[in-house]
Formats: C-alpha cells, structure tokens, sequence
C-alpha cells in the first residue's frame, strides 16, 4: 500500500507549536490514564472491602476499559464531525467529574457501574490525540511527537497506581482515589489551557465506508490484532503481580508492592525513544525488537525472585510502551482518509484486549497462578511477534520518513 501524505505548513520538531502540543497531550495523557487505572494498584484492598475475589475485583479495571473501548469509535466520529479539539476538551472534563463520585461509592455494583461511565467519558482523549497529531504534526516529526505522547500516558499510569497505592496506607482507599482523582483534575486544567487548536482538521460527516476500508486493509489489521494482545498481557500482570507479591513466599508490605509502578518511568522513556527509532530506521524492526523484549522481561518474572521480577517487570513495561508508540504512530500514517477513525478502530482493539483479556488472565491466575499468567501473556505475545513479523509498513511520504 502506498500513502502520500501532505505535510506542508505542519508543526516540525524544535518550532514553538509542537512543544506547546506535546505539553498539552502529555498532560492529557497523565489525565487520562490516573483515572484510567486508578482502581489498579487497590484491587488487593477492595477485594477485601467488598468481599469480592481477584478476578471479580479486576472488573474495576476491565469495565472501564471495556467501556471506553466500546465508546471510542462513535467518539471519533463525532470528531470528525465536531473537531478534535472540542472532543477531546469535553471529554477530559467529563471524566475528571466522574472520578470524584468514586470515593463515595457505597458497594462493589455501584463502584462497577460508576467505572464504566468512567470509561466511556475518557474515550474522548485517546480516540481522537493519535487523529490530531497525524494531521497537525510534520509526518518527520510524527513519531516523536507520538512517543511523547504515549510517554504521557505511561506516567499518567504510573501516577494513578503510585499515588493511590501510596496513600492508602495513610488514609484508607476512599482518600487514595480522592488524592488521584484531583491530581487528574489538575492534569486536565493544564490541557485545556495549552491545547492549540485545530489547523488542519476540516470538519465532515463520518463515513462508515472508512471503517470498512481500514478494516480491509491487512496492515491495519495486523496492528490492530498487535495492539489488543499487548494490552491483553500489559493489564493481566499490572491486575495480577500484586495479588503475587502480598502472598506468599513474599509477603512484601502493600506500600512496596504499590511501587511496582514506578517501572512506568521505564516505559515513558522507552515510548519517547521508539518513536524516533522508528522514524528513522523504520517502524517494523523497531515494533518487533519491542515485542520480543517484551516477552523476554515477562519471563524474568516467572522465578520466585524479587530482584528478577523487578527487572523483569521493567523490561516488560519498556517494551510494551515501545510497541505501543510504534503500531500507534504507523496506525495514523498509513490511513490516508477518516484518521480518527482507524486510530479509534486500534484503540478499540488494544482496550477490548484489556477487557477481554484482562479478565481471562484473572481467571488464568485463579486457576494456575503465576506460572500459569506468565505462560498465558506469553501465548499472547508470541502471536503479536507473528502478526508484526508478517507486516508490511510499506509507507511512502513527503518528507524524510522511512517506513
């Protein structure tokens, strides 16, 4: 497939507007992803609050993500009818709302409902930001802008682990979502208040015909297969290590386990770099490298030792984050029309593969603990290695980009 893309005009790396939009999409992506996994690191301590078991618990991450995977695509829709922009704008706000009811949940079903319209309301952000910056960025710039995107997110998780798993100790899980949820809130101010608007966007009507062009196309959906499966390992041993770690042989303190997400700083800066890798030295070598690291990190966690499972668990992080940044930025180049919507129909892909497989990887720990995850996200990640083997990122563009 070839793509000519238009670059002329668009924002360069070094020029003013693209720091000033890689500051407002990283504090969108720090927004977005507290409040995404706000609930993660407490999965232990509501577990024991509501007397519900892991996997039953791990619903409060899998709803949400499900929810927001569900919405995403009318979502971008609306995008290209309404603008990126206000989208994005309203989007950020609606769930900032939403995350403050979640402190005052009475029971397990009325916190299990508030996530899920939580999910919804965030599908705004991510939906429509990979949209936005492949029209508003120079394609030679598109892969760093990208990565430091998806950098945000990966320390917008970090924060929304760390911060709750930090404070509960002090003050009870309620004042750990609180503390999270102002935190977002205040991410979200800062996005609106440096967010440029739209230069290239010309609103239109969404054509379904779109989604059916990007869904015929078999690199797509390789990259769509790739970003489900990764997502699907990612959430199974961010929801599950804990539960591992509190138990024995370990039996680490709830504040040490809290920190596994400090590994997240591996991943913001591995995201940031790939993306330059990738545009320059191509996206698939760089998009398998990823992959494969990925799965190598993960089987440093399989022995009972808590020194591997630290490393294993950052060079798991890092190359998920890496994968994520590449099949992210080559999803944007290689749609020629209804760019949202071929980033939303990813993003439906890599959320569904948190809902979906984050809850069979809870029943996955249930039945054959550790050993028995490791070996389902390594199934897993095996089949994404073969997905990205078998692409072809033959993408042609104005300017200096390799594919």
């Amino acid at each position: 497939m070839t793509v000519t893309v238009e670059a002329a005009g668009r924002h360069r790396l070094g020029s003013p507007g693209l720091r000033r939009i890689n500051l407002a999409l990283f504090a969108a992506g720090l927004s977005t992803f507290m409040s995404l996994y706000c609930t993660q690191a407490l999965l232990p301590e509501l577990s024991r609050a509501f007397h519900v078991p892991p996997a039953k618990a791990a619903l409060l991450v899998s709803l949400t993500t499900g929810a927001l995977a569900v919405a995403i695509i009318p979502v971008s829709s609306l995008s290209e009818r309404y603008g990126r922009t206000r989208v994005m704008l309203v989007s950020s706000v609606a769930a900032a709302l939403a995350g403050l009811l979640l402190p005052l949940c009475p029971s397990f079903p009325a916190m299990a409902a508030l996530r899920a319209v939580q999910g919804v309301a965030l599908a705004g952000v991510p939906a429509v930001a990979m949209a936005y910056l492949a029209d508003e960025v120079d394609p030679g710039s598109l892969g760093g802008a990208m990565g430091r995107y998806v950098a945000g997110t990966s320390l917008g998780g970090l924060l929304g682990r760390l911060v709750p798993g930090s404070a509960i100790d002090v003050a009870g899980w309620r004042w750990a979502l609180a503390a999270t949820t102002l935190l977002a809130l205040g991410c979200t101010l800062l996005f609106w208040a440096l967010l440029p608007p739209s230069r290239f966007f010309r609103p239109g009507r969404a054509e379904h015909r779109a989604l059916l062009a990007h869904l015929r196309d078999p690199g797509l959906r390789r990259l769509y297969l790739t970003g489900f499966l990764l997502m699907a390992g990612m959430v199974t041993v961010y929801n599950l290590l804990s539960y591992r770690l509190l138990d024995a042989p370990f039996h680490l303190p709830r504040a040490v386990v809290g920190l596994i997400a400090v590994m997240y700083l591996g991943g913001s800066f591995a995201a940031a770099r790939a993306g330059l890798l990738a545009d320059r030295h191509g996206g698939r070598p760089v998009l398998l490298a990823a992959v494969v690291a990925t799965a190598g990190g993960l089987a440093l966690t399989l022995p009972d030792s808590v020194p591997l499972i630290a490393a294993g668990l950052l060079v798991f992080t890092a190359g998920f984050f890496a994968a994520h940044s590449v099949a992210g930025g080559r999803v944007g180049l290689r749609a020629t029309r209804g760019r949202a919507q071929a980033s939303a129909l990813y993003l439906f892909a890599y959320y569904m593969g948190a809902g979906v497989g984050g809850t069979a990887g809870g029943l996955a720990y249930e039945h054959g603990q550790w050993t028995g995850t490791g070996v389902y996200v390594l199934v897993l990640l095996l089949v994404a290695a073969v997905a990205v083997a078998t692409l072809d990122l033959n993408v042609r563009l104005v300017g200096k980009l390799r594919s």
